[in-house]
């Protein structure tokens, strides 16, 4: 179960909270995009609050992100100071009666605490290439991988999921009584993300294969039959 804590707890709408870890991993899984929110004090302009998105992808019971080491937003998190990372998948409309009840299906995620520097090389190759598994299985066995160059200009950060919230929307229309009768139509737009078909960049050699990364998104992948107008 995720623990409560007062920052943790939600109060509107606390019927949609979700204490399972399963369903918080499956959200970021997902989403693999995190919105970052940081109290911009080390630039001169010192813009004060922002939130930023950023990549990012979980191993266990840790979420990751990386990116250039000079990135004004991880010079700052790297110093270990306290962020909100969220998640949200957007799924669907409902659509009521009236203007007033209208509403939306959707899964959320708030994970809460600081993050910490990896520098080890070795350990920031393989956890950037978990990241390529994840969205592409068997990536790593194509590709040419990191160099110390490359790997010694990644900040690779990471956060605990030991503070964290979920909350699913997946409720049914919610009319007024009173409304049940109108000559209107009522129910739900599904919102729907779909991955592929590949597309392969100009000049690749012929004999080069097309891969099957199929297995990373279940029903979200779209082939190439199905992709075509019938």
């Amino acid at each position: 179960m995720l623990s409560s804590t007062p920052r943790t707890q939600i109060k509107k709408g606390a019927h949609k909270a979700v204490f399972e870890p399963t369903a918080l991993h499956q959200i970021i899984d997902e989403s693999l995009i995190a919105h970052i929110a940081i109290n911009d004090k080390l630039s001169p302009s010192q813009h004060g609050p922002i939130v930023i998105p950023m990549l990012a992808w979980r191993v266990d019971e840790h979420v990751y992100i990386h990116g250039a080491n000079n990135s004004r937003l991880l010079r700052g998190l790297r110093t270990g100071v306290s962020t909100c990372l969220t998640f949200t998948l957007f799924d669907g409309w409902v659509l009521a009666r009236s203007a007033f009840h209208h509403s939306a299906h959707y899964r959320s995620a708030v994970v809460l605490g600081e993050f910490t520097e990896i520098t080890d090389n070795q350990e920031k190759d393989t956890l950037l290439n978990h990241f390529l598994e994840q969205i592409a299985p068997g990536r790593t066995e194509e590709v040419r991988l990191s160099n110390d160059k490359e790997l010694n200009a990644t900040c690779l950060l990471r956060i605990p999921l030991t503070e964290a919230s979920v909350k699913i929307s997946q409720g049914e229309v919610s009319d007024d009584l009173a409304d049940l009768e109108l000559p209107t139509w009522a129910g739900y737009l599904p919102y729907q993300t779909k991955v592929g078909p590949l597309q392969a960049v100009d000049g690749l050699a012929q004999e080069i294969t097309m891969p099957d990364y199929s297995g990373a998104y279940g029903n979200r992948w779209q082939d190439q039959d199905k992709s075509r107008p019938t």
